[in-house]
């Protein structure tokens, strides 16, 4: 594919400004004080201005949500979540990870460059309780190929240390050495345990010096740095977390906003 950036951008377009957000399926709060909060979704991402948005914790449906938020203009979206909130002339990719009672969500790639026909589903589940994948697509982006990873790992460590170890033998074998990557999500990495495993296996995390802080969980007083990119072949130029009340209401986590160049 040849065509260029399907939108309007208002950073260089030698810059791949790529975002990762967990939606926390489009709803908080609880019983009666539950609140839809999908449609402020749409507007903070198109707000962040990304080329690529990683997206977790996406329906594709779900009749339990769809019955309590009637289908009004400010109801449940009558498409699935994912087209919802691509900004216009976006192309979105999405695999589902979990299947719930009344639904699913999985992860979910916005990408304002054009996307390659396969797009790839590998489980990377721990365990029973806990269904995990890795949402892999082809980016197009300045002529270049570039290989986008949406991830969602486990709530466990000795989870998540495997789930590292499924990623690496992922990019070993699916992946040539010489294209780049952007691997991009939710690792819950409270410990901040995983950017060594990360390093071994040529991935670099997205960090600038000159950056504000990381923290994105939980939304409302950020404490951790859970939200995490991580490249191969880019330098970052900067980064930057969206804060304030808006952002605090929507989702329990806050995106995380990273500038990358061609290293």
């Amino acid at each position: 594919m040849t065509r260029g950036a399907s939108s309007s951008t208002l950073h260089p377009t030698h810059v791949l400004r790529v975002g990762t957000y967990n939606i926390h399926k489009g709803v908080r709060g609880v019983g009666p004080r539950k609140r839809l909060e999908i449609h402020n979704i749409g507007l903070g991402v198109e707000a962040l201005d990304a080329d690529l948005i990683f997206l977790q914790e996406v329906r594709s449906f779900n009749h339990g949500e769809a019955a309590r938020f009637p289908d009004t203009h400010f109801g449940w979206p009558r498409v699935p979540q994912a087209n919802h909130l691509a900004p216009e002339g976006y192309d979105v990719a999405y695999r589902t990870n979990a299947v719930t009672k009344d639904g699913e969500h999985g992860n979910a790639l916005l990408s304002r460059w054009p996307l390659g026909e396969d797009i790839g589903h590998h489980d990377v589940s721990d365990h029973r309780f806990e269904q995990r994948g890795l949402l892999h697509v082809l980016v197009y982006w300045n002529g270049i190929q570039v290989h986008a990873i949406v991830a969602h790992l486990g709530l466990m460590h000795a989870s998540r240390v495997r789930q590292v170890e499924r990623i690496a033998a992922f990019l070993a074998n699916k992946v040539p050495r010489h294209e780049p990557v952007v691997l991009a999500g939710d690792f819950n990495d409270w410990g901040e345990k995983l950017d060594a495993p990360m390093r071994e296996m040529g991935l670099i995390r997205a960090e600038h010096a000159e950056s504000m802080s990381q923290r994105t969980f939980p939304s409302r007083v950020p404490l951790f740095s859970l939200d995490r990119i991580y490249t191969r072949g880019f330098r970052c130029t900067s980064t930057f977390v969206p804060r304030g009340s808006a952002w605090a209401r929507m989702s329990d986590h806050l995106p995380l906003v990273a500038d990358l160049e061609l290293a």
